[in-house]
């Protein structure tokens, strides 16, 4: 590791055993009964209970399965191909260029996964799955990143004991490049490929934030860790009274540079390169923008985003904070807790950032001087969680800040 990782706060250590310690540990040595299993299967008020952990722990087993199912489909080019119109196994074949008995396989495996669905005629078509598969290629593109993830995970142990020097860290550039990027084997920088990545990637966490929050009251908004411009581009037509501020690398700015240019929005954008682990954030904007951005970093370079962000806001200034949070916290938005797992294991590979609950991020905005800080309510929190705060226009007893 290229430092030591932070620690999630989690739930203090109570100082006596409780009544939910004793029950829970009863609940075990039930479990570990050897009779409790057939007496359970057995008896037709538990028998589904037992099947639903079975197949819980089955699915556990062969997630990795799963998933190569999933990518071999995006690497066959299944989904956009069966949008067009559903084809037959010799069909298939064909195209793919392989044995009709192995892609069966394929196939059959897919629509057990809900991904394509068998038609009339012993064709195949798209599942329920698989038709946002064929219509964001966004997703696509995550599914072949996460084909990195994959292979430093290959060995667990091995990659908790040097996760930073696997493939998805070394796909990561801000914390690994200090000089002007070089191109890989076809040309492509990794700035560029990873900008490309992001924002394709970043459709959904944009749609979240645009059908949530209100800007009507904002004038300029400032983009930190702005990338090629996903989110200016489509907030621009969103809320066309904005005018926008975007700051970044050099290197990823020239990128957006062009962009912009090319949707005809350079007159309401101005870039600001930088970094914000050395530079100070530009002034002007009173709604700063953090997407996808802390889970990125560290608890030191977050709360220094955070404080900067602070700085540059005027006195009733706005922040807006958007990315993946923990669910599994109460009141999450969310029952899925399985989420959080890949994301744990993710931003591990990434190098220095992980998955912080909304209520972190809340008390890391605090300190930096905010107040009304609060969750947004947004529809879909597996794309992202969005938190509020703002520079208050009465400062808070304590907090001594210059409002010139």
């Amino acid at each position: 590791m290229s430092q030591p990782l932070d620690l999630t706060t989690v739930a203090g250590h109570r100082a006596r055993t409780t009544f939910k310690d004793l029950w829970q540990a009863q609940l075990e040595r039930w479990y570990a009964h050897p009779g409790l299993y057939r007496w359970s299967l057995s008896n037709p008020l538990t028998r589904w209970l037992t099947r639903r952990r079975t197949h819980k722990l089955f699915d556990l087993m062969s997630g990795f399965v799963h998933s190569q199912v999933l990518l071999a489909c995006v690497r066959l080019d299944l989904f956009r191909a069966l949008h067009h119109a559903p084809a037959d196994l010799a069909e298939l074949a064909r195209r793919t260029k392989l044995a009709p008995s192995v892609l069966q396989r394929l196939l059959l495996s897919a629509v057990a996964l809900g991904l394509l669905e068998q038609r009339s005629h012993g064709r195949y078509g798209l599942g329920p799955l698989g038709v946002p598969l064929a219509q964001h290629e966004g997703i696509a593109q995550m599914i072949e990143h996460n084909h990195l993830l994959y292979q430093d995970m290959q060995d667990p142990l091995h990659f908790l004991g040097d996760a930073w020097r696997g493939g998805m860290a070394d796909y990561w550039p801000y914390a690994h490049v200090k000089s002007a990027p070089t191109p890989d084997a076809n040309g492509v920088d990794k700035f560029t490929r990873y900008s490309e990545l992001m924002a394709a990637s970043q459709g959904f966490v944009v749609q979240e934030i645009l059908s949530s929050y209100f800007f009507g009251e904002h004038r300029c908004v400032l983009d930190v860790g702005a990338g090629r411009g996903r989110f200016v581009s489509e907030l621009a037509v969103h809320a066309p009274h904005l005018n926008f501020m975007m700051f970044d690398l050099p290197p990823v700015l020239s990128l957006a540079r062009e962009n912009l240019q090319a949707k005809g929005l350079s007159d309401r954008v101005s870039l600001h390169p930088g970094s914000f682990l050395d530079d100070p954030l530009p002034q002007g904007a009173d709604l700063i923008s953090l997407v996808r951005v802390a889970h990125d970093h560290p608890d030191a370079v977050v709360r220094q985003i955070l404080q900067k962000a602070y700085d540059a806001l005027p006195v009733g200034g706005t922040i807006l904070v958007a990315e993946p949070m923990a669910l599994s916290e109460p009141g999450g938005g969310s029952n899925d807790a399985s989420v959080d797992a890949y994301f744990h294991f993710y931003l591990l590979a990434m190098g220095d950032g992980r998955l912080r609950t909304p209520q972190e991020l809340m008390d890391m905005i605090k300190a930096a001087g905010f107040t009304h800080v609060e969750r947004v309510p947004n529809a879909m929190p597996i794309h992202a969680q969005i938190l509020l705060g703002r520079k208050s226009k009465c400062l808070p007893v304590g907090i001594e800040k210059s409002v010139n």
